[in-house]
């Protein structure tokens, strides 16, 4: 990437650390044989991965036996939710502005039978816990709840939300994606049943994530590829071993620099966040505290989000989901807030990283306010 480059859309993906790449690099020439070789080059290969594997699991706060390596956080979910069929229980509860892979999950189950309940959230982004505690009966079969929105930030109360959910016997998934990394995780303390996450959200590469499930959900989690029988059955499939070397590296590391990482960026992001809100007619997205420190969602009203950004060129910046950013409607996540459909096209994320500067944040600021300005002027 050219130097002149401004990268604030960590939330989409982040690059992969220096660090991450050298621990890689052996895996993919050398140490190139198969984890589930019984031959000795094999089974070095394998102890790498068990290493990874505790080193993944001392972080997360997981039981290393109960992390299925799988090729992403959206491979997570679909096991988690879909591993849970058939059921008598025909019903799930999610929330409204969930990732497209919780929600478009749930749209297959209502197509073949199941009901599902999108709890709504307020102009902030919060969930009522009292809507969510009345909305689960007898009947739930799981709640859904991501711990920390990929557009806005904003930080849900997962550990209340599992006891809620496990009063009436429903199982609990938390689409950990944006917080692993980010913010203190432990899966065993927060009473999860599955948690979701993926590597190239904390540095690390693309194309592997993992489901960390509980030890009863263990038990009732049906596999949804089958094969060679690799992971316990849950998963088969040969082991992606670069990718879970450089995963385990990369949280490893981001643990290790969270304080350092969470000052610099939050500094940074509020710097931000402050000038550009003192541009006319903009408010931001989400709730003020409630967000992770990284993530700043603002509307410029009366401004095309996508216009703005084809204006910034060099710098990087998204309009909503990567996942949806095709797509030319508004976000359903500030839909689902109360925001208009025109604005939330007039939105913008920004989110930082790691390797953000303060001079790239300057350069930003200006960069936006001339677009706004220039976007603005009757022509």
């Amino acid at each position: 990437m050219s130097k002149d480059f401004i990268y604030l859309d960590y939330n989409s993906t982040t690059p992969l650390d220096n660090r991450v790449m050298e621990a890689m690099l052996p895996y993919f020439s050398n140490l190139y044989a198969n984890p589930n070789s019984s031959h000795l080059f094999g089974l070095s290969v394998h102890d790498a991965v068990e290493e990874a594997l505790e080193d993944l699991s001392g972080a997360i706060g997981g039981n290393p036996h109960n992390i299925l390596f799988t090729s992403g956080a959206t491979e997570a979910v679909n096991l988690a939710i879909k591993g849970l069929l058939p059921s008598d229980r025909k019903h799930i509860v999610t929330v409204s502005t969930e990732h497209k892979a919780v929600l478009d999950t749930c749209s297959f189950l209502e197509s073949v039978g199941y009901r599902v309940t999108y709890l709504p959230v307020d102009r902030e982004g919060i969930i009522d816990l009292h809507l969510l505690a009345d909305a689960i009966t007898e009947d739930t079969l799981l709640v859904s709840m991501m711990m920390a929105n990929n557009e806005t930030g904003v930080i849900h109360p997962i550990r209340e939300i599992s006891r809620i959910a496990h009063q009436k016997g429903a199982w609990m998934l938390c689409d950990a994606t944006q917080a692993v990394g980010k913010l203190p995780i432990n899966a065993k303390d927060m009473n999860v049943d599955f948690l979701a996450f993926s590597a190239h959200k904390f540095y690390g590469p693309k194309g592997v994530g993992g489901l960390c499930i509980s030890d009863r959900a263990k038990k009732a989690l049906t596999p949804q590829i089958h094969g060679g029988g690799q992971q316990g059955k849950l998963r088969s499939g040969t082991l992606n071993v670069p990718g879970i070397i450089g995963m385990a590296k990369a949280i490893t590391i981001a643990n290790a620099d969270m304080p350092k990482d969470t000052d610099q960026i939050t500094r940074l992001r509020d710097k931000l966040e402050k000038e550009l809100l003192s541009v006319e007619d903009t408010f931001r997205n989400g709730h003020p505290q409630h967000r992770l420190y990284n993530t700043t969602n603002i509307c410029f009203k009366g401004i095309s989000a996508e216009q703005l950004i084809m204006g910034l060129g060099m710098v990087s910046v998204s309009s909503g989901s990567a996942c949806s950013a095709t797509i030319n409607r508004p976000s359903h996540v500030l839909t689902a807030m109360g925001l208009s459909g025109a604005d939330g096209l007039s939105a913008l994320r920004f989110s930082l990283g790691r390797f953000t500067t303060e001079e790239e944040i300057a350069k930003t600021i200006d960069a936006v306010k001339q677009g706004v300005n220039r976007l603005r002027v009757p022509h």
